[in-house]
């Protein structure tokens, strides 16, 4: 998430949704009145949770379209993702921490802390593999709430968590990672650079380093997601799409100032939802959600 201020001049154009968006589909406004929406996760069943990170607040929004609170307060948490086994890991904020929160009991527990002795710049992404480890990106936006001193970190950089515990730096080439997602099959991973407008991608290996960093395309990203055929998805001005070679094949507008993170959902996992703003959308598509998102 980035600083309101810098965001309110950034309106995104009406542009004509395209690419594996469903034939006549547009936006639908689901829920409203929220701060700053942002951090869409899926669970097993379709449901959405998301974060309204300025109120501290994790909601839900049901496959059944009823919207429940979740978790408050919630750490302010930004970015959310499910694991295998349905825990839900979420970038909290208000301590710059990285937990985990067990869905039906609400118990936290915090996985990361600081690094090298020194507080995190505050975690802000994540993205979980299939065995249990855990990427996670560590910008530095000043937030009016904490209660901190200066930047600690020498570099905003991108993190790995093994599946033991151990919290490794692997990437800081970066001047504000942002958004990130990997494949399914836990071979690939999409990392955003914000500051710089790029977003690059990796190759995964068993031990949770990264290979072969090449630029996927010269865009940025709030948040992003992945369907099944490959494309990825990246926010900031609405919703752009891209494909697995990193070709643009659509773009989805939004009516919103800013358009923070995307995830896909419902029943049939073929509904993208979208935080923006103050509001929760979803879209229509033809594609569905990639497996793990």
């Amino acid at each position: 998430m980035r600083s309101l201020a810098a965001l309110l001049f950034l309106v995104s154009p009406m542009l004509a949704a395209d690419g594996p968006v469903a034939p006549g589909a547009k936006p639908v406004k689901l829920a409203d009145g929220f701060k700053f929406t942002e951090g869409p996760a899926v669970d097993a069943e379709g449901n959405v949770y998301f974060t309204d990170q300025p109120n501290d607040r994790i909601h839900i929004w049901s496959t059944e379209g009823k919207l429940s609170t979740f978790l408050e307060p919630a750490g302010r948490s930004n970015g959310l993702c499910f694991d295998g086994d349905g825990t839900l890991w979420a970038c909290a904020d208000d301590k710059n921490e990285l937990w985990k929160i067990d869905v039906k009991t609400k118990k936290v527990t915090v996985v990361v802390k600081d690094h090298g002795g020194k507080l995190l710049n505050g975690p802000n992404d994540v993205w979980v593999l299939p065995d249990g480890g855990a990427y996670f990106t560590d910008p530095f936006y000043k937030r009016p709430y904490w209660k901190r001193g200066a930047e600690e970190q020498d570099k905003r950089a991108l993190y790995f968590v093994s599946a033991k515990g151990t919290v490794a730096r692997v990437d800081d080439d970066f001047n504000q990672p942002n958004g990130l997602v990997g494949t399914p099959d836990g071979k690939t991973l999409y990392v955003a650079d914000i500051g710089k407008g790029k977003t690059y991608q990796y190759d995964i290996q068993e031990d949770g380093t990264l290979k072969n960093r090449k630029l996927f395309c010269e865009a940025g990203s709030d948040g992003m997601t992945l369907d099944d055929a490959g494309n990825v998805y990246l926010t900031g001005k609405g919703v752009l799409i891209f494909d697995k070679d990193g070709k643009k094949i659509g773009t989805i507008a939004i009516d919103e100032p800013w358009t923070a993170n995307v995830c896909f959902g419902g029943k049939a996992m073929k509904k993208l939802f979208v935080t923006a703003g103050k509001s929760l959308y979803s879209v229509d598509m033809m594609t569905k959600g990639a497996a793990k998102q």
